[in-house]
């Protein structure tokens, strides 16, 4: 980690930046012996924010493609549904028997 007088840091703000940017941090030191560390703010965003697109669909659309979404995931449970007790309780050609 470089470190910069305080004379150095003010002469050379722009590059201290710069370096502060490629390394992470930088220290300054005072002649009193102080030291400082300057490092870059870190974003305090969401990491689930992030940058809308435009798909040119309107809201009315969105809510269509749920709903015809539901209505093919509905459809689907009820098929298999059918299908789970078609197998266990199977329908023969003859008929059911008679006892």
């Amino acid at each position: 980690m470089r470190v910069y007088t305080y004379t150095e840091a003010r002469r050379k703000l722009a590059s201290l930046l710069e370096q502060v940017v490629k390394e992470g941090e930088v220290k300054i030191k005072r002649r009193d012996g102080q030291t400082f560390v300057i490092r870059p703010e870190t974003k305090a965003g969401s990491p689930l924010d992030v940058e809308g697109i435009d798909l040119g669909i309107t809201t009315a659309e969105i809510v269509q493609f749920i709903q015809e979404g539901r209505r093919v995931y509905e459809s689907a449970v009820q098929a298999n549904s059918a299908a789970a007790s078609l197998k266990k309780h199977p329908v023969s050609e003859a008929g059911p028997r008679e006892t």
